[in-house]
Order: C-alpha cells, then structure tokens, then sequence
C-alpha cells in the first residue's frame, strides 16, 4: 500500500480564527404603567362617611376639651389646696409671733424680777423693832443701836409728842452724865449733850433713812417723852456696807 500522498490530494487548510458577534442582545422593553384608577365612593356612602368623620371630629374635640377642663380642675384645686395652706401657714405665723411677744414680755419681766431678787439678795433689808413700848414720863426713854454696813430705816409713830435723837456713843454717854448729875431730866439731857447727828423734836411721827452707819459702829438712836406715850415702831435695817469710813469715823 502506497502512503505517499499524491499532488493532486491537497493540503488541509488552516482553521480560520474566530469571530465575535458585538451586536447587543435585545432587551425587553417594561410595561407601560397603568393609570391610578380613581376611588369612585358610591353615592349612598359619602354622607355618611361625612357624617362619621364630623362625629368623629366632634368626638375627638369633645375629647380635648374633658382633658382641658379636667386639667384646669386639677390646677383649681391645687391652687385651692396651695392657697389654703398659705392661709394655714399665715396664720401659724400669727400665733407664733403673739407667743413670741408674749415670751418676750414674760422674759422681760423674769429679768426684772431676778434683777430685783438679786439686789434683795445682795442687800437684803430686815425688820429689827416692831413692837410697841411705853415711855412713862419725862425721865424714862427708849434707845436702840443703829448697826454697822446697814442703812438704817427709821419709822415709827406715837400716841403723843416725842422727842428722837441719833446720837453718837461718845455724845450718849455726855447725856447719861447730864442725867446723873442733875443737870436736866432724860428728856431734855439725851437732846442736848453734845452734837446730836439728827434730832426731832415734840413729833408724832418720823420717818428717816440713816447712811451713816453704814461704814461706822457709833451710833444709838433715842426716843424720849415729856409724857406718857406709846411709841409704835417700824424699824429696819438694809445690808448696804460701805467701802470707806462712814459719819463719825471718817
């Protein structure tokens, strides 16, 4: 068998490249979109949709307004309830400020009963001769010492004229003399000895506050009568002690 290719026998031929078709492919067009169609409301519908949507309406208004107004009821009676406690409070406060007047007169008047109580205490003032005496005629007489750092508080009334003297110890004793030596009767004697400090003469009554005292021990206090009398006293004494020498010591 004869391989051998013979020249009339062609070649194959080459394969041809191959070729791309650009043409774009063809796209299907949307459908047009179809026109709204109107919402045709039947005749025998539109009033009373109407008339719902008035009732509606109302209702809702209706509404607004219960809130409105209970709203403006609840503000009312806080208002009310606010005011009311106001008027509690101002009235409180009246009550307070008359209790507070009141404590402050009663305080005050505590102050001055405890500034008085003090002055008491720090000079207190007693009762030292309160019984009534008799002096029976000319030649008797009553005497009494006034004390020392005491003020010496000199009452007394009688039933006839008196005679009373403050008499210091030395001029008492020049009066005892006088008595004793018959130069005068005890009620012209215990008037007339010496310097008498204070004299009353033919009274019924005195009534003297005494300082000399207070910062001296000299002195007696003498009660005389021509006659019979009764001598009603009130004698006290306050506790006033002197700094310095007082009367006849100084």
């Amino acid at each position: 068998m004869d391989e051998s290719i013979s020249e009339t026998d062609t070649a194959p031929e080459a394969a041809s490249p191959p070729v791309f078709d650009a043409t774009p492919w063809p796209v299907a067009q949307r459908p047009a979109a179809r026109p709204t169609r109107p919402v045709r409301i039947p005749r025998d519908l539109g009033p009373r949709m109407w008339t719902a949507a008035l009732a509606a309406a109302l209702l809702f208004t209706a509404g607004g307004i219960a809130l409105l107004y209970l709203d403006d009821a609840n503000s009312q009676n806080t208002a009310n309830q606010l005011s009311a406690q106001n008027q509690a409070l101002k009235s409180q406060n009246k009550q307070l400020q008359a209790q507070l007047l009141t404590t402050q007169t009663n305080l005050t008047a505590t102050l001055g009963e405890l500034a008085t109580v003090r002055a008491e205490l720090e000079h207190p003032t007693l009762t030292i001769w309160n019984v009534p005496q008799q002096i029976n005629g000319s030649d008797y007489y009553l005497a009494g010492g006034a004390p020392d750092t005491f003020t010496y508080h000199l009452r007394a009334t009688s039933s006839g004229p008196m005679s009373v003297s403050i008499l210091t110890l030395e001029d008492f004793a020049l009066a005892l003399s006088c008595v004793t030596n018959g130069r005068g009767v005890t009620n012209y004697c215990m008037h007339h000895s010496g310097v008498p400090y204070d004299t009353w003469t033919n009274v019924t009554s005195v009534s003297y506050d005494f300082h000399a005292a207070e910062g001296c021990a000299d002195y007696v206090v003498v009660f005389t009568s021509a006659g019979n009398v009764t001598v009603t006293p009130n004698v006290g004494v306050t506790y006033n002690p002197s700094r310095v020498s007082t009367g006849s010591c100084a």
